[in-house]
């Protein structure tokens, strides 16, 4: 979602005369765009304040966008005086007015509605992948995130437009669609004849436009994985065979805690439905360990989910109290030793499974999709169908955009491949 929102102002700014640097101490306008799922990330975003508040020019407009201005509202100010402007997730629209009096403060932090959507110019150009958001905000109020507080509540797009996105975005240069939403799999949207749409519509219309290739969505909330969006995995090629479904506890007793309604029985139930819908389908997650209360046998259960869905790929985190959620009052907070001996024992586990999946994908031929050229210059990554990292060794201006690779050799970070001519 920050990726979009970010392509979308800088491309709100070139329309207005600016060109992007990589140097912010000479830059005319600096934005940080900000994540505050946890503590660590909203630290980072003030320490590079401090940073650039003494090495940026002396006229130099400087502000944040996202959801670290809405956590932190007007007290940013206080703690960074430079502020030209403080803008939360669903206002950064708003920024032309910066722009028209740059000696005045901004400061909107208002939830709002879709209005960012419309009041943004679209991209002249549009990424090989393109972000398209299709609803904001979450009703799930997990006790531990901090989302509902800094995006709202949940809404949906209309079809037509997100529809409309997508059309442009294919007729600008996307090969890839990818659906965002805090909760994505809940999109749901009701038109004025009272006929409702689903993600499943969504991808189906998507699946239509030749000049996208390949579709996938994230993140899912593992009780919207309808049956109707379910088969569309065995109806339609283009999609991708990779989700995300986040579990965070293997624990039910932590699960309840979390308010994550969901049954772990619900949950393998799930993945087996995919699995028999399309058989090589594979599914990455999200964990928490050290969760208020969590016991050395809630974390042991949480090893075991792991080894049962052998996720290939997993975001997984040592719990961070965040203000305005319940989890942050709990008792039985988990002291900070335990919390990383516990993220380092599932780090290892799941590190293992994907360097063994890595390695089972070895003489395979997939379908990649062209991300342009690594750091040295002299190769070009793909990435295939599960999202892994493939170094193909031709430089990137010969690299063709999809391309049928052969997997030579893996290991947990990334694959080798050679293009099947």
């Amino acid at each position: 979602m920050n990726v979009y929102d970010g392509q979308r102002i800088a491309s709100m700014l070139r329309g207005r005369g600016y060109t992007q640097t990589d140097d912010y101490t000479d830059a005319d306008i600096i934005i940080l765009n900000t994540c505050a799922v946890r503590a660590k990330a909203t630290d980072k975003v003030f320490s590079a304040l401090g940073r650039m508040r003494t090495e940026k020019k002396p006229d130099a407009i400087m502000g944040i966008v996202g959801c670290v201005a809405r956590e932190s509202g007007a007290d940013a100010f206080r703690r960074v005086p430079e502020l030209n402007f403080v803008l939360g997730p669903q206002s950064y629209h708003k920024l032309p007015e910066i722009l028209e009096n740059p000696d005045t403060r901004l400061f909107n932090i208002d939830l709002g509605g879709l209005e960012k959507f419309d009041e943004m110019p679209q991209m002249d150009a549009s990424p090989t992948v393109a972000y398209i958001p299709i609803q904001e905000g979450c009703n799930h109020c997990c006790t531990y995130c901090i989302v509902p507080y800094t995006r709202g509540r949940e809404i949906s797009r209309p079809y037509d437009d997100v529809v409309r996105d997508t059309i442009h975005a294919a007729n600008t240069g996307a090969i890839e669609i990818c659906f965002l939403g805090q909760n994505v799999n809940g999109y749901k949207y009701t038109d004025e004849d009272g006929k409702i749409y689903r993600l499943s519509d969504l991808i189906r219309s998507t699946a239509k436009l030749d000049a996208v290739k390949r579709i996938r969505f994230t993140s899912s909330y593992p009780t919207e994985m309808t049956d109707d969006l379910i088969d569309m995995f065995r109806t339609e090629p283009k999609l991708l065979p990779f989700l995300n479904i986040p579990i965070q506890s293997g624990s039910q007793n932590v699960l309840t805690k979390m308010n994550r309604p969901y049954t772990l029985d619900l949950y393998i139930d799930i993945v087996d439905k995919l699995k028999s819908a399309r058989p090589d389908v594979q599914i990455s997650s999200d964990f928490i360990v050290g969760f208020p209360g969590e016991s050395d046998d809630d974390f042991e259960q949480t090893l075991e989910i792991a080894n049962r869905i052998k996720y290939i790929n997993s975001f997984s985190f040592k719990y961070s109290p965040r203000p305005h959620t319940a989890a942050a009052v709990m008792p039985n907070q988990i002291p900070e030793k335990i919390k990383s001996q516990r993220l380092y024992k599932l780090d290892a586990l799941l590190n293992e499974i994907q360097r063994e999946f890595n390695e089972s994908c070895i003489d395979r031929e997939l379908e990649c999709l062209c991300e342009g050229a690594d750091k040295t210059g002299q190769h070009t990554i793909y990435r295939t169908p599960y999202m892994q990292q493939c170094i193909v060794n031709i430089p990137a201006d010969t690299a063709p955009q999809i391309a049928k690779i052969k997997i030579t050799a893996a290991n947990k970070a990334s694959l080798r491949g050679e293009i099947v001519e």
